[in-house]
């Protein structure tokens, strides 16, 4: 039986041991609170040395597509794994490995893990079942010893390979198009074209044409039948505007007895101006008339006419076999001929002259040019040459052609001397 003293004694050692179990534990949780909150000071002063499970964006795009990481290589034919390296495929590198290739039982080991991983019967992403075929691929070139070498060795020899395997252009084909549908595009094309061309071939001539007749060249200093013939038609129709505008004024002047009559300024200032300024003066008052006259003429000659249906690509391109028939069958006629060695017909002489000055030229000659042509047989070089200097000179003036001759005739009898 414990007396008071005894039992005084036991509660305090109870106590006592309470005590000190209560104090260890709140010993225990203080330091677990400072290294928790040392971790956490750590964790956010150095982020980068901690790990988390949530993978980066390089590695979730790796995942996702791993073509990103399967490099590059010249392979245009698809002989072995298209442009993506066979090795990269495997999860190998080519240019780090140095003296330790990969041996079949690392690309065997690599194989079955990716193709697992991308089966189309486990994976059922699009894309699997392309990366499966790629994969299976690099497996068969890297597992066979001499594909697996030719593989190697044309790496970095492009030239090799296309002396091996052919060109390094591929070609897709598109989708067919109406083919009659691109033709028609492309007469339409070429009918703009020439319309546009005969269209500025007429332009040309109308330009030189309006440019002598404001000049108003004569015909030995250059000038055409239709500059001077645009000239007449523009000088008669100012004259007569200016009639009509001086009958209207008189009118005034009549109904207004008591108006005094102003000088004309135009005269004013044409008193005040040199005769070069109003000539000048004169050729631009008369430049819109005669501009007006050379746009009546349709047609210039030689083939310099404004274009009409005739002119267009699908029209010319019908009589193109006509053509071809007919001058195929002249060539044979004349060569046949000459193999004879009968003498030439007027129609033979007529085309050979047509021939050697041109058609332009040939065309908007007259009657009489064109009989003088073929009378001088300008199909000869000789007669050619001379015949283009008798041109020259019918340009030059009267007197000069005086001195031309004069001169000509002086060679003559210097030539003679000689002989």
């Amino acid at each position: 039986m414990l007396t008071p003293q005894n039992h005084n004694s036991c509660w305090i050692r109870n106590t006592g041991t309470r005590l000190t179990k209560a104090f260890l534990l709140f010993v225990a949780v203080v330091l677990l609170s400072s290294v928790s909150g040392s971790q956490e000071n750590n964790e956010d002063e150095v982020p980068n040395k901690t790990t988390t499970a949530k993978p980066t964006k390089n590695n979730a795009d790796t995942e996702s597509f791993p073509e990103k990481e399967w490099g590059t290589y010249y392979d245009p034919k698809k002989h072995f794994c298209g442009d993506s390296d066979c090795y990269k495929i495997l999860g190998f590198n080519f240019e780090t490995w140095g003296k330790n290739p990969p041996s079949i039982k690392d690309i065997t080991q690599s194989y079955r893990k990716l193709s697992r991983r991308w089966h189309p019967d486990k994976n059922k992403d699009k894309g699997a079942k392309g990366r499966f075929v790629r994969i299976n691929k690099a497996y068969e070139v890297l597992t066979d010893s001499s594909l697996r070498k030719e593989y190697d060795h044309l790496r970095e020899r492009p030239d090799e390979y296309y002396k091996k395997y052919g060109s390094s252009v591929l070609y897709s084909y598109a989708p067919k198009s109406d083919t009659l549908f691109v033709v028609a595009i492309l007469l339409f094309i070429g009918c703009v074209f020439t319309w546009f061309v005969q269209k500025q071939r007429w332009q040309q001539v109308a330009d030189k044409v309006i440019r002598d007749a404001v000049e108003g060249l004569k015909a030995h200093e250059g000038g055409s039948t239709e500059s001077i013939a645009a000239r007449e038609k523009a000088e008669k129709r100012l004259e007569k505007e200016k009639e009509e505008e001086q009958e209207k004024e008189g009118n005034e002047d009549d109904s207004s007895p008591n108006s005094i009559k102003k000088p004309n300024e135009k005269v004013k200032a044409k008193g005040k101006q040199t005769k070069k300024e109003i000539r000048d003066l004169q050729k631009e008052e008369l430049r819109p008339y005669i501009i007006d006259a050379v746009k009546e003429y349709k047609d210039f000659g030689a083939g310099f006419h404004q274009p009409t249906w005739r002119d267009l690509l699908i029209v010319r391109m019908s009589f193109w076999p006509f053509y071809i028939v007919i001058g195929i069958f002249w060539e044979c006629k004349y060569y046949f001929r000459r193999l004879r060695k009968i003498e030439l017909s007027d129609e033979e002489r007529e085309i050979l002259t047509k021939r050697s000055v041109g058609t332009v030229v040939w065309l908007s000659a007259s009657d009489q040019d064109r009989k003088e042509m073929v009378k001088r047989e300008l199909w000869v070089m000789a007669n050619l040459e001379e015949w283009q200097e008798v041109l020259d000179v019918r340009q030059l003036s009267s007197g000069d052609q005086k001195r031309y001759n004069r001169m000509k005739k002086k060679e003559k009898k210097q030539s003679i001397k000689n002989d």
